[in-house]
């Protein structure tokens, strides 16, 4: 350590330095496989092996056929900032690999044995091995290898024992570096990908030609590979991909919904959000859906830098590429949606064998148990059966736990309670001021960015008309009343509101939507005959007859479109 006179201040050793600079990019396996990964992606690589042993604590492995390095590459990687992606500062804002700084290598080395063998052209090879301290000084010698490079890492923290000890057990380790390893692979379903743990093949992608495909390889069961979809959108500067499943997939957390932008997975709650908000009320309530959102941009219009890991990014019009997410899935909901009405109306048309139920002796016994279940709930005993209603409205009884049956005219409608609900509820909202209720506890909460802070000031009014009350108090902000009957925890209120950034001068109808979602009736609550006639009847009277979200609020088959149904004569 350099003393400097009686200061307080010293200046640390260059190897404790590295060590430490170390521990801020490398704080375990996971992070040397995402590093020597994304190394390998940039050097051009078609085939990837990633070979762990131990948990990747004795050993992390990185094989590939890339562009490979000669000797004086081989010299010069390890050094500190030694990099061939950039030249200068204002290289990063045109960067487009994974890696640009220069320090994974570096930082590989202070914390383990490294060694690095590479080709250029298969004909001429050299491996370098170095490690932490002057016990492992570089040694670099002639070898042999095809063309690319392999980086091997060994005995992770070994010249630091107390950063070992917090390391975890060697399968949640191991879990961490497949999770890198997915999100490589997802990212770049054209590269063939493997994973070697403890001698045994355990995932194999080959190329493939979309990222759905990709998707479903790695998560997705081939039973459910029919329910996934994709969709593109735009604007300016980037595009977006966006792989979803439908309502037959759903999960009850968000642990499979993901986003990258330029082949980098980054942690982003408001794209997330946007995933959700796209889907909503195409999913059962309190489920999410399974998807990735892939933005590709600019490099000028997205900074990658603000996280030594760069696991975050700030995007300069992230409103823009928020809004191009919701537009995108809500246009195909509406699409599907419209799809399936179409294709049950037309379905008559197509031969009998094309919509006959399967009531095989081996599934004789489940459609009688379903029938009679809804026979006894849309069709009650005579005596219950309600009598029509001024203007022939008939409540019939529900069906599904979600749908009412109302009966008017020669009509038979199919109600979805609660997207009709959600459009009532969604009308009285914009119709007049939301009533709010003052909180026993003010909310308090920090913000993250500039953006942020000018959003609550600049649109505090506006907020106070949606049932919002907030307030700065000593450089943080705190929520003092909030809508009557609001029900979401302190994180997804504070969530909410932020998000209301994106939606400009939306914002009224964005909040509108979110109370009447989380205000309606779910599917599965019951109503009683009063209760379901009535919300029948207001839905009738909507002059709008979707929810907010764009979904259908009924369908509709007239008398003629079951006789055609059922191959009846019908005039």
């Amino acid at each position: 350590m350099v003393m400097m006179g009686n200061s307080k201040i010293q200046i640390l050793p260059p190897e404790e330095a590295r060590r430490i600079a170390a521990g801020e990019l490398i704080d375990r396996p996971a992070s040397l496989v995402r590093e020597f990964m994304d190394n390998a992606i940039d050097a051009g690589a078609r085939v990837i092996e990633t070979v762990l042993e131990g948990g990747g604590i004795a050993r992390i492995s990185v094989i590939d056929d890339g562009e490979g390095m000669d000797r004086e590459d081989l010299e010069l990687c390890c050094l500190t900032h030694a990099t061939s992606k950039i030249r200068s500062l204002d290289d990063l804002k045109t960067a487009s690999t994974l890696g640009f700084r220069g320090e994974a290598l570096a930082a590989a080395q202070a914390v383990s044995r490294l060694e690095i063998l590479s080709s250029r052209d298969g004909r001429e090879a050299w491996k370098l091995t170095t490690g932490p301290g002057e016990k492992h000084p570089p040694c670099l010698e002639q070898s042999c290898r095809a063309k690319g490079t392999s980086v091997s890492a060994f005995g992770l923290f070994d010249s630091i024992p107390v950063r070992k000890r917090f390391l975890k057990r060697e399968g949640s380790e191991t879990a961490l570096c497949a999770g890198i390893f997915n999100d490589k692979a997802l990212a770049s379903p054209d590269i063939e990908f493997r994973l070697i743990l403890d001698g045994k093949l355990k995932s194999f992608y080959p190329p493939v030609s979309s990222l759905k495909e990709r998707f479903c390889r790695i998560f997705v069961p081939l039973n459910e590979k029919q329910f996934m979809y994709q969709i593109e959108s735009c604007g300016e500067g980037f595009s977006v991909t966006i792989v979803f499943g439908g309502p037959e997939i759903f999960r009850n957390d968000r642990r499979m919904e993901f986003v990258f932008a330029n082949r980098r997975r980054i942690q982003d709650y408001s794209l997330i959000q946007a995933l959700e908000y796209g889907l909503q009320g195409w999913f059962p309530n309190g489920t999410h859906p399974v998807g990735a959102v892939f933005i590709d941009i600019d490099p000028a219009l997205a900074d990658f830098n603000i996280h030594p890991a760069k696991k975050e990014a700030r995007f300069t019009e992230s409103g823009a590429i928020h809004h191009a997410v919701t537009e995108a899935l809500r246009n195909f909901c509406q699409s599907r949606n419209m799809e399936i009405v179409k294709n049950f109306r037309e379905k008559p048309d197509a031969t009998e064998g094309d919509f006959a139920f399967d009531e095989s002796p081996k599934n004789a016994s489940f459609w009688a148990a379903e029938k009679s279940v809804l026979w006894e709930e849309a069709f009650p005993a005579a005596e219950e059966r309600a009598v029509p209603e001024a203007g022939g409205l008939r409540y019939l009884g529900r069906v599904f736990g979600v749908f009412l049956l109302v009966e008017k005219g020669d009509v038979l409608y199919c109600i979805d309670q609660h997207a009709a609900h959600e459009r009532i509820l969604y009308d009285r909202f914009l119709a007049g001021p939301i009533p709010r209720q003052e909180l026993l506890v003010p909310l308090l909460f920090s913000t993250e960015s500039p953006e942020d802070d000018s959003f609550l000031k600049t649109r505090k009014e506006d907020l106070a008309r949606l049932g919002i009350v907030i307030k700065e108090e000593e450089g943080r902000w705190q929520v003092e009343a909030l809508p009557q009957g609001w029900r979401l925890s302190d994180d997804e209120t504070i969530a909410e509101i932020l998000h209301l950034r994106t939606a400009g001068e939306n914002m009224a109808e964005r909040w509108a939507a979110t109370l009447s979602c989380h205000g309606a009736v779910k599917d599965g609550d019951w109503l009683d005959r009063d209760s379901a006639l009535a919300l029948a009847k207001e839905s009738f009277g909507l002059a709008e007859k979707r929810c907010p979200h764009g979904r259908p609020i009924w369908l509709e088959l007239s008398r003629n479109d079951i006789l055609k149904a059922v191959k009846r004569p019908f005039k």
